[in-house]
């Protein structure tokens, strides 16, 4: 299958600027970035996808035993890169892409030129000297709720991973992302990225890092922010003045300066 269709690839921008590949997370889709794509357009050829099982990309590739690993969708990466012929591109990956960037970066390194982690999280379960946030015991409940009643767990979820009780419409977005993606592909997804540990690979990382985090943020706290940085050789951690799991929607002015600052900065 065509892999633009496959995953629903967009490209706008400066056809002659470097690559910038946006990247969601889960339960999400390449929307989440509308707010994002303006600050980047002039200067950079803006690359942006779905992954498949999620927003637009074709259903029917779907296969749960790919996608039931970071590798999984690392190869969606890897494959868009391929398919538009992209080097050295920024990967910038929100939440759980931030790690799949990690993954791809490994599979193909001549694709990948600099990665940008909005939100990261190698581990979410805490563990031996690690706070991921998350004990075994919320994680197996997290899982099984999703698995037992999706809407039920979307419309509970969102509000605590946006952050921004103040801001209900933003609630509500990331609700209906949440519930416009089949609940099956949903839940490999979610195990997938819930049980993940990609602690170790954050050391063979060797490309310009950026780490952005949130003051609050009960999805990857502030503890995680510090681990990633101090992991990945020569990054920089930003912490921008924004709560919540999503901040190119809720301080979307912070989370581009930060990004277009240290793209700038690769030029």
């Amino acid at each position: 299958m065509d892999v633009v269709r496959r995953n629903n690839v967009t490209v706008v921008g400066n056809p002659e600027g470097p690559a910038v590949v946006l990247a969601h997370g889960f339960g999400c889709d390449q929307n989440m970035w509308r707010l994002t794509v303006p600050a980047l357009v002039e200067d950079y050829r803006v690359v942006l996808f779905d992954y498949v099982g999620s927003g637009r990309a074709e259903p029917s590739a779907f296969s749960e035993k790919r996608y039931s690993s970071l590798s999984g969708y690392a190869r969606d990466v890897v494959e868009v890169c391929e398919a538009l012929d992209l080097r050295d591109a920024a990967f910038v990956g929100h939440s759980v892409s931030a790690m799949i960037g990690v993954v791809a970066l490994g599979m193909a390194p001549e694709r990948i030129g600099a990665l940008v982690m909005v939100a990261p999280s190698p581990r979410y379960v805490d563990d031996d000297g690690y706070r991921g946030g998350f004990s075994a015991d919320d994680i197996d409940e997290l899982l099984a709720s999703l698995e037992s009643n999706y809407l039920g767990w979307s419309a509970a979820m969102a509000p605590m991973i946006m952050g921004n009780p103040d801001r209900p419409e933003l609630d509500q977005e990331l609700k209906n992302s949440f519930c416009a993606t089949d609940p099956d592909m949903a839940r490999v997804f979610a195990r997938t990225t819930f049980l993940s540990d990609s602690r170790d690979d954050l050391k063979s990382v060797a490309v310009p890092t950026l780490v952005l985090e949130c003051t609050q943020d009960v999805i990857a706290p502030r503890e995680v922010g510090a681990f990633v940085h101090r992991t990945v050789p020569g990054s920089t951690l930003v912490t921008l003045d924004a709560t919540g799991h999503c901040p190119h929607l809720s301080a979307p002015e912070a989370t581009n300066a930060a990004i277009t600052d240290f793209l700038a900065g690769l030029r």
